[in-house]
């Protein structure tokens, strides 16, 4: 029996997963059903299921490819174009959540959602939590390289920050990164060092 996969069959999960994307980004996991990720994609039900069968798999491959495309694509990316230094890095992440947060189709974080929807206990709620903490973790690598005391406290407080802006960002406020950068800088400062605050201030 041949275990080759066919460019129609990588032409097809490719669809599927294109167009469960767009749909899990703009309205969310539970929202959207299988039927209709089916008939977007414009596939039969059969070739759904042969590549994913269940949809708690293609939500896993969309947070994947969420990873790959938005997380590290383009956030991370742009940051590190943004800033020569770690600070200026981290900083640039709520000037770049500016620009999204007042971009046409902006719905949130899918991380946040899934886990609000299905909670912690829940496969996907427990992926969407290993998401974010992968973000913890590229921030507590930060404040290391800062020399920030305390990084794991840091980075904590510092993806609260990250959440709370997206969370507001979303109908309640779309100057929340501008604002929450601020809290950002004050953030740096108190996980400082008293020995670089007192060299910062004969400067």
């Amino acid at each position: 029996m041949s275990t080759k996969v066919t460019a129609s069959e990588k032409d097809a999960r490719e669809r599927i997963l294109a167009a469960s994307y767009n749909l899990f980004v703009e309205r969310g996991i539970r929202a959207v059903g299988v039927n209709e990720i089916i008939s977007t994609a414009a596939v039969a039900k059969a070739t759904f299921y042969s590549h994913f069968p269940s949809k708690n798999d293609l939500v896993l491959a969309f947070f994947a490819r969420r990873q790959q495309v938005f997380t590290a694509g383009y956030l991370a990316a742009e940051s590190q174009r943004r800033g020569s230094t770690p600070q200026e890095q981290l900083l640039a992440i709520f000037d770049i959540f500016d620009e999204w947060f007042h971009a046409s189709g902006f719905t949130g974080c899918p991380y946040i959602r899934a886990l609000l929807e299905t909670g912690p206990q829940h496969p996907i709620g427990a992926a969407s939590m290993a998401y974010l903490n992968e973000i913890r973790t590229s921030v507590e690598d930060a404040a290391t390289a800062m020399g920030l005391t305390d990084p794991e406290d840091f980075a904590y407080c510092w993806l609260v920050l990250m959440q709370g802006a997206v969370v507001s960002g979303v109908g309640v406020d779309p100057d929340s990164g501008t604002r929450i950068r601020k809290l950002g800088e004050m953030l740096i400062t108190l996980h400082s060092p008293a020995e670089s605050l007192e060299a910062a201030a004969r400067t």
